[in-house]
């Protein structure tokens, strides 16, 4: 049973809880009408200040499914922001509309602060470049499904380490499970970042460094792609200098595990090369689909309706 009322940062859930989380989602996509009245009468705002696909989409997608109901913005524009209102009046305005907020923003620490003034639970659907948990909820969910077990893995993280939050959610994620091994694929400029680094040499996570993908595709069980994200650069001649470091081929999968799990959270520039979306080790359409089950139980959790409350 979750005890926290909102979720900031995947440390925000214990491991035992965030095994909660995935037990539910997989009761929910073998039988997902079994929830599909659990949230009637609810109301979810989803406040999204940066730009978002697949985040808000399953998002409204799983509260619709639990029979819920759903309102809020996709562009800041929309809202009163562009008048000059602070996110914690946003906040404290909406929570008198809602029954749990969902909300992305381009800075970081925003969702701390909105949280803060929360009186509803908030979930964090990106903040910038520091945590995206619902994300990791849904990584975690593909592995488990496809490798069937989310210890004793080795994970290679290729390209951008640095500004990619999804990244940092799911170090932290996947370190609390045993014998785990990092594999971290990246070009120099865009290495994790030194909180990170602090974060897995104080834990004693194992770990190593590389900027050739192809020297280590062979000793990886999962491999998750980002994209060089453009929106995090402050210099345009860097960006163009970085973005095709790494692109993954079907040549290059020649030499990977025949079990291997390709991962994106998505979008994609053209760092994975579309030939490679009809080989069977690709997940990051698979991995879209469960994020929505995903997000389902963790509504589901935060609100307090459950597995027992289904009908």
């Amino acid at each position: 049973m979750l005890t926290q009322k909102h979720l900031i940062d995947i440390f925000d859930f214990s491991t035992e809880e965030v095994d909660s989380i995935l037990h539910l989602s997989q009761l929910m996509i073998k039988s997902p009408s079994d929830f599909s009245t659990i949230c009637n009468g609810k109301i979810m705002g989803t406040l999204f200040f940066e730009p978002s696909t697949r985040t808000r989409l399953s998002f409204e997608s799983a509260m619709l499914r639990l029979g819920g109901q759903v309102l809020g913005f996709s562009d800041s524009s929309n809202s009163s922001a562009t008048k000059g209102e602070t996110l914690v009046d946003t906040i404290q305005t909406v929570c008198h509309y809602t029954d749990l907020i969902v909300m992305r923003h381009p800075n970081e620490g925003s969702a701390t602060l909105a949280k803060t003034k929360a009186s509803v639970p908030l979930i964090n659907a990106g903040d910038g470049g520091h945590h995206h948990p619902t994300q990791t909820l849904t990584d975690l969910l593909t592995i488990q499904q496809t490798k069937g077990h989310l210890d004793g893995l080795t994970i290679g993280l290729c390209g951008d380490l640095k500004f990619g939050r999804t990244v940092h959610s799911l170090i932290r994620a996947m370190g609390r499970y045993p014998g785990n091994h990092f594999i971290l694929i990246s070009p120099r400029e865009l290495q994790l970042p030194d909180y990170m680094m602090h974060f897995l040499n104080s834990q004693g996570i194992s770990y190593e460094v590389h900027e050739e993908l192809e020297a280590v595709i062979d000793q990886l069980d999962v491999l998750y792609m980002t994209r060089v994200q453009r929106e995090r650069f402050f210099n345009e001649a860097d960006y163009v200098r970085l973005k095709d470091h790494y692109i993954l081929t079907a040549d290059k999968l020649t030499q990977a595990k025949e079990d291997l799990a390709i991962l994106h959270p998505l979008p994609r520039v053209n760092e994975i090369s579309v030939e490679v979306d009809d080989d069977p080790r690709a997940k990051y359409f698979d991995q879209a689909g469960y994020g929505v089950f995903v997000r389902m139980a963790l509504i589901a959790k935060v609100l307090g309706v459950d597995s027992n409350d289904a009908h």
